[in-house]
């Protein structure tokens, strides 16, 4: 039991889970049997859990975060024991009298959260060697702009070729030309403009219409080029929209808001770098929408990691940019024991406007949160949909989405009848991510 008298349910302790093997192995742990000096209390618990070894493994968790402390030799956050830890506490049916911390756990407790309520550095600083040097960076930063605009320069010379050359030629040049380019984007430090150029790379020969789909991401390239060869003349927001999907980072900066939030979804996506995982919160109170990023390194999970379907009471603040749906989370984020409220659902009309909004302000959007009411998955002659329940306009479901087990699940939840479905509503489709029924408002269903 943490701090506020709230007990995460099994489901929501296994969203935690990186992968489908810890979430195996931490079931496996979640009973009595391996464990000794159980005990909870300050919004904390922890144990010793026997393992291959003469001397258990000293776990405890920090449920105000959440953050993990195990003395096994994983990379994994949360790891197997963890979980197990945290699934045993929410199988327990009775409350449970809280109890002191024994010193190994009490220790890292306050110096963690001694760290965490202390006053955060500055971007830029130099860390214990002293304050940053503002001059330094300053000129740091010119020298960074002059790679990328070098870089941007590259790009739209070899834009200009490939359509002298007629789109055709693309298919017989391969994708060694595009990398090079890439790598030069990288070296320039914008890896955004990186990933745009290997994305142009990886389009011809992908399939039919690929001809269409290199012409639009061509344009969205140039778009971007050129956006950030005029920078100095565009709307302060824009502007740092434009840094943004260059590749530089966008400070959170904005007016911090405390609220209720729910956490609608987690999902991660992994390449050979990078694994970034998107968790999707809702405002209860303000009825902001945002989007928690968290980063590991390739094969390794993220630190961040929220419950899906839990109410935590804290204090984002917003990155600066157009959208402004990226926030950066407070000290603290504190289960809460209130009522699951859904965000209110619109039809699929509004949707399509609000995802047309947001591209006036960010024309690179792959796509934009939204909350469709009453709609109903079915099955088209192109694939499945979502239908408003008058059957007048619909949304299809993205080609991802359609070979997902959360499709089946959505189905299995309807059943026909209309439900509340949160997702990314984009130019691909409809990523649904999190499902409420009307018999069950209060039970959050992920869908990923």
């Amino acid at each position: 039991m943490n701090a506020m008298g709230v007990r995460w349910t099994a489901e929501q302790v296994l969203a935690l889970a990186p992968d489908d093997a810890s979430r195996r192995a931490g079931s496996k742990l979640g009973t009595a049997g391996p464990w000794s000096g159980r005990g909870s209390g300050d919004g904390a618990v922890w144990g010793l859990c026997k393992g291959s070894g003469r001397v258990p493994y000293r776990t405890v968790v920090d449920t105000t975060g959440p953050a993990y402390l195990c003395e096994c030799p994983s990379r994994k956050f949360p790891c197997k024991h963890a979980l197990g830890l945290l699934l045993l506490q929410a199988s327990d049916g009775t409350e449970s009298e809280e109890t002191a911390a024994p010193d190994w756990a009490a220790q890292w407790l306050a110096a963690r959260r001694a760290r965490t309520g202390s006053t955060a550095r500055p971007a830029g600083d130099g860390g214990a060697g002293g304050p940053a040097d503002p001059e330094a960076a300053r000129r740091r930063a010119e020298r960074r702009a002059a790679r990328i605009t070098s870089g941007a320069e590259e790009l739209e010379q070899r834009l200009a070729d490939l359509l002298r050359g007629g789109l055709a030629a693309a298919e017989q040049r391969g994708y060694g030309l595009w990398e090079e380019t890439a790598a030069r984007m990288i070296d320039a430090q914008a890896p955004g403009l990186a990933g745009r150029v290997r994305e142009l790379g990886a389009i011809p020969g992908s399939g039919p219409g690929w001809p269409v789909r290199l012409l639009e991401e061509c344009a969205l390239a140039h778009l971007l080029d050129r956006a950030w060869l005029t920078a100095d003349r565009l709307p302060g927001p824009f502007a740092t929209t434009v840094r943004t999907r260059v590749g530089l980072p966008s400070p959170a900066d904005g007016a911090p808001v405390r609220d209720h939030w729910l956490v609608l979804a987690q999902h991660d996506a992994a390449d050979a770098r990078l694994t970034t995982r998107r968790i999707w919160l809702h405002g209860t109170a303000s009825g902001r929408t945002a989007l928690l990023l968290s980063f590991g390194a390739a094969g390794r999970a993220p630190r961040l990691a929220l419950p899906v379907g839990a109410v935590l009471d804290g204090e984002l603040t917003p990155h600066a940019g157009a959208g402004q749906l990226r926030a950066e989370p407070g000290e603290q984020f504190v289960p809460v024991d209130v009522p699951v409220v859904p965000p209110p659902g619109g039809p699929v009309g509004a949707a399509l406007d609000a995802y047309g909004r947001a591209l006036r302000e960010d024309p690179w959007l792959d796509s934009w949160p939204v909350t469709l009411g009453g709609v109903v998955p079915a099955r088209a002659e192109y694939g499945w949909q979502l239908a408003d329940g008058d059957g007048r306009e619909a949304l299809p479901l993205t080609p991802a989405a359609q070979s997902r087990p959360g499709l089946w699940r959505l189905v299995a939840l309807s059943g026909g009848a209309p439900v509340t479905v949160f997702g990314e509503c984009g130019h691909r489709g409809f990523t649904p991510l999190a499902a409420w029924s009307p018999e069950a408002p209060g039970e959050t269903v992920p869908l990923i």
